[in-house]
């Protein structure tokens, strides 16, 4: 079963997440704000897919830090960890969607299995801390400049995580 967690302030990531819910048929009672959610309700789970919106040079979105340190202490063995998230590559190409990395180093150590790498194949920023060993270690939406891109983006990723 898949659970899907955001933190969004402005609305961008909790409408990516509603839209990966709706790809992958996810029902509402399965999606939680972390800002309003105990994040042991994620060991309910066998899939987690993770969003948060990045702010100021590759900063967790604020309701993140406090469910990313409590979620990073518990064992996640078995647990597929998707991770997504927005930010902005014009303004902000070195830190783009750095929040999603934050996250995927922060669950290192949990025992958990990362699932969703994506190409990054036709997104203009390539050098931000989300982009490892040539992939991007989850989906990167920029809502603002690349919106045309952003329903194929989530189509593709959502199969790389069923």
């Amino acid at each position: 079963m898949t659970g899907i967690f955001y933190g969004s302030t402005t609305g961008c990531t909790e409408n990516v997440a509603n839209a990966i819910a709706q790809q992958l048929g996810v029902e509402a009672k399965d999606i939680y704000n972390v800002g309003t959610t105990d994040a042991n309700k994620a060991l309910d789970y066998d899939t987690l897919l993770l969003g948060s919106s990045t702010w100021g040079c590759g900063d967790l979105q604020d309701d993140w830090y406090d469910f990313l340190d409590t979620l990073s202490s518990l064992d996640l063995t078995g647990k597929r960890v998707g991770i997504f998230g927005c930010g902005d590559s014009d303004s902000y190409s070195d830190t783009f969607c750095g929040a999603i990395a934050q996250i995927y180093d922060g669950l290192q150590n949990t025992g958990c299995t990362f699932i969703g790498a994506f190409e990054p194949t036709d997104y203009n920023v390539t050098d931000s801390d989300v982009c490892r060993d040539g992939k991007f270690v989850g989906l990167a939406i920029d809502e603002g400049d690349d919106e045309g891109k952003n329903q194929a983006r989530i189509e593709a990723w959502c199969s790389l995580v069923k």
